[in-house]
């Protein structure tokens, strides 16, 4: 893709009789938010560990602005910032410590690197724990430090491998609003999330799949591949909403959520009334019940029932 500065082609990785990467392309351009989107086994991490060059694929290409990444990965290492899932924080250091400790390992300035922190701290509500030891510091501190020592070289390419697994709700949004601001700055940025919700907060996103790629587009476009329509049905009793439903003429699945269901039909017009009818048969009470819009967690399941359905 022209001006693509992360460029993945035909990427495979095998692991014994397991097929972890299985032919995977995609292009990342600078100041994007590339999401790789997938639950446990998907091959978000070894995908990320490719890019980042600490795991050679069997097969394929990558290029990192301008860099082949298999041919030369400790040259291209200059240009990318790999946080992987645990981030290596020296516990026994103090936060500005672990950050002049990751600037000195890409000997960058004093002056550079002490600006850069300052405004990475300021960004996600840090200053006060300049002086913390590291291991004092809560989960959510934790990955913020981690980012602010992954970003303090200013690399070309963000590599972030679930992030924000286990963090706060608040300090989450901080850590979204430090890579909406390096948008600016012209970081390409790849990030894996099992999040689907934090999915949508990416330009782009690659859905994967037992190592495969099932669609890649932006969040509207692929809600807009979604087939047939959502119901949400509010109620207190989620399970027993899924249980008189589910077998319902034109109901392709069901998937519950904190206030209650999600039913994934061909029609809604058409269906609505009879899963309105099915649930007062069954006395069960709903606070709501209604169309919405899907979401990329609606899209994913659907998307995944389709396959197993033509399989």
């Amino acid at each position: 893709m022209a001006g693509a500065i992360v460029e993945a082609t035909g990427l495979s990785k095998r692991f014994g009789a397991v097929m972890a990467v299985d032919g995977l392309s995609f292009a990342v351009q600078p100041g994007e938010i590339f999401g790789l989107v997938g639950p446990d086994g998907a091959g978000k991490t070894t995908t990320m560990r490719m890019l980042a060059g600490v795991m050679r694929s069997d097969d394929g290409s990558i290029t990192v602005d301008g860099i082949d990444v298999r041919a030369h990965p400790e040259q291209a290492k200059r240009h990318v910032s790999y946080m992987p899932q645990r981030f290596g924080l020296y516990e026994d250091l103090t936060v500005e410590e672990n950050i002049r400790f990751y600037a000195d390992l890409f000997e960058v300035p004093r002056r550079l690197w002490e600006e850069r922190a300052a405004a990475m701290l300021t960004a996600s509500n840090m200053t006060p724990f300049r002086k913390r030891l590291a291991g004092q510091l809560s989960g959510g501190m934790k990955q913020k430090l981690g980012l602010t020592c992954s970003l303090v070289h200013t690399p070309r390419v963000l590599l972030l491998d679930e992030p924000t697994t286990g963090v706060d709700p608040l300090s989450r949004r901080e850590f979204w609003q430090i890579l909406y601001s390096l948008r600016g700055e012209g970081v390409a940025m790849v990030i894996s999330t099992a999040y689907l919700d934090e999915a949508e907060r990416c330009d782009r996103l690659a859905l994967l799949h037992d190592g495969r790629m099932v669609h890649c587009d932006t969040p509207a476009g692929l809600k807009a591949k979604m087939p047939g329509a959502m119901i949400e049905v509010a109620a207190a009793e989620p399970r027993r909403v899924r249980d008189a439903v589910q077998k319902l003429p034109g109901v392709a699945g069901v998937l519950l959520i904190g206030i209650g269901a999600h039913i994934h039909v061909d029609d809604a017009g058409r269906r609505l009334p009879e899963i309105a009818a099915a649930l007062s048969a069954a006395g069960i009470a709903t606070t709501e019940i209604g169309e919405v819009a899907p979401s990329i967690e609606d899209l994913f399941v659907a998307l995944l029932e389709n396959e197993r359905n033509a399989a």
